[in-house]
């Protein structure tokens, strides 16, 4: 297992392999070719930076079975998702400022798929067994969300915008590869108190399916997130709250929201 690891020092980016509390420095393509560089620095030393720098945010609805007996929704056919903007990427320890439009912000604790890629095979139309050779890692996301404005208008339910206010997408701390998704957990903590607590092994679609499904028409760069969706226990998040998102094997995703 690897932990990659973006980070900024002495006013640079740069991005490396976490071993403990130290990062062994690399250079290249975090996607492609990687070199160490030989330089180690403390993890006390930098400031943690995205693990990658996403095209896109595929972010899914109703993805866990638990969620969806509990809400009497139906099972879903193909993926149902929406697209989080640039705008909404925020590092683990980056304070979240929530704007009074959106009213609370909820957290919602999801696995984060990451796509690589694979040299002379774009991640576009694959199938289930090409699909999994384009999943990078994971990662630890919280879809952050505003209720009162995704329900403010009865005509049109608010998606994009509820979801992409600024600071509305974090992810991080690293990205894990050499992971079995199957064998994690997600738990959300607000304040240190558990909230979420579910296992992957409960989605609908699972990680390889549901990056083929994805790709049908839609090409899939290295560096994007899928933010599988959440389960059971998303709620709002109290002004000047820290919500970490957990995942054993990869770590944890911690942001105060103002």
């Amino acid at each position: 297992m690897t932990h990659w690891i973006g980070f900024l020092h002495d006013g640079r980016r740069g991005f490396g392999r976490l071993d403990g509390e130290r990062i062994e420095v690399c250079e290249g393509d975090l996607f492609g070719e990687t070199t160490p560089t030989g330089a180690v620095l403390p993890l006390s030393e930098v400031s943690v930076d995205l693990p990658c720098h996403p095209s896109k945010m595929i972010a899914l609805w109703n993805n866990f079975g638990a969620l969806m007996e509990k809400q009497e929704l139906s099972r879903p056919e193909a993926p149902l998702f929406l697209i989080k903007p640039a705008n909404t990427y925020r590092p683990s320890g980056a304070v979240v400022a929530v704007p009074e439009a959106a009213g609370r912000a909820f957290y919602e604790g999801e696995l984060g798929i990451v796509i690589g890629r694979v040299p002379g095979k774009p991640a576009r139309d694959l199938t289930e067994e090409e699909a999994a050779d384009h999943i990078f890692g994971f990662t630890c996301v919280n879809d952050v969300t505003s209720a009162a404005i995704l329900k403010a208008d009865a005509s049109f339910a608010q998606w994009t915008r509820s979801k992409g206010l600024d600071g509305f997408g974090p992810f991080g701390p690293v990205i894990a590869t050499g992971l079995d998704p199957e064998t994690l957990t997600v738990r959300t903590l607000v304040n240190g108190r558990e909230r979420q607590n579910f296992p992957i092994s409960d989605m609908l679609i699972p990680a390889p399916r549901l990056v083929a499904l994805l790709s049908q028409g839609m090409t899939l760069e290295p560096g994007d997130v899928i933010a599988c969706g959440t389960s059971v226990g998303s709620g709002p998040t109290p002004k000047g709250a820290t919500v970490e998102v957990v995942i054993e094997g990869i770590g944890t995703l911690t942001n105060r929201f103002e």
